[in-house]
């Protein structure tokens, strides 16, 4: 099963991804986890990503479908997969059709997460990471132990990304109402749209699409 999990950023994509991994034993592709690895990396592409994430803009679509063709083709993802993050224009979707479609596969089902945006800028812009080990926190929900150590590697380099501050937080929204909230009609028109609540417990939202999954 190939399936997107869609929604604004921090609405919980990537948490319910890798639930939904060991239930429907498909790979989970972030093209969000892929890019921050390849800025990380400092290669050539993760350069070109740094120059647009850093200011809270879209990665242009080129860069992106390199990306995700070079994950597509690898073994565990050929019978299925879960993106988390993509496609994020219009243009990224009918791309995705187009390679699902070479692969003699299609999209059969978007998750719609729904999040109010303020919700959305208390997640994300609480959030401090492990810079060692990735660990995430957050200042309301999980804050990082009083030790100002990370409870999981004992690194004192716990920070705020700066793409996570309030400011990068309502560009990206912003930016996601304009050019990612209409790949809703590109698909709806295939009937393969499903809105769920993605406010409240993470089991909660897990249980929603479950149940719309019938798993």
């Amino acid at each position: 099963m190939d399936l997107i999990l869609f929604g604004p950023p921090g609405a919980g994509k990537g948490t319910q991804s890798k639930f939904l991994v060991d239930r429907l034993g498909i790979p989970q592709i972030s093209t969000g986890d892929m890019m921050r690895a390849e800025r990380k990396s400092g290669s050539a592409l993760g350069k070109k990503f740094d120059e647009y994430m850093t200011q809270g803009l879209l990665v242009p679509d080129s860069l992106v479908i390199e990306l995700l063709r070079n994950r597509l083709v690898q073994a565990d993802a050929k019978g299925g997969a879960i993106f988390d993050g993509y496609p994020r224009t219009v243009d990224q979707a009918k791309a995705l059709d187009a390679m699902l479609a070479e692969m003699g596969r299609r999209i059969e089902k978007v998750i719609a997460l729904e999040v109010p945006t303020e919700a959305i800028v208390d997640r994300i812009s609480g959030r401090r990471s492990c810079e060692a080990c990735g660990q995430v926190y957050h200042v309301s929900y999980n804050p990082p132990p009083s030790t100002g150590r990370c409870g999981n590697c004992g690194s004192d380099r716990i920070v705020q990304r700066d793409d996570d501050r309030e400011e990068k937080v309502r560009t990206r929204n912003a930016v996601y109402l304009e050019n990612t909230l209409p790949i809703l009609a590109h698909y709806g028109d295939k009937g393969i749209v499903a809105k769920v609540d993605g406010t409240g417990a993470v089991e909660d939202v897990t249980r929603r699409i479950e149940s719309i999954l019938g798993k």
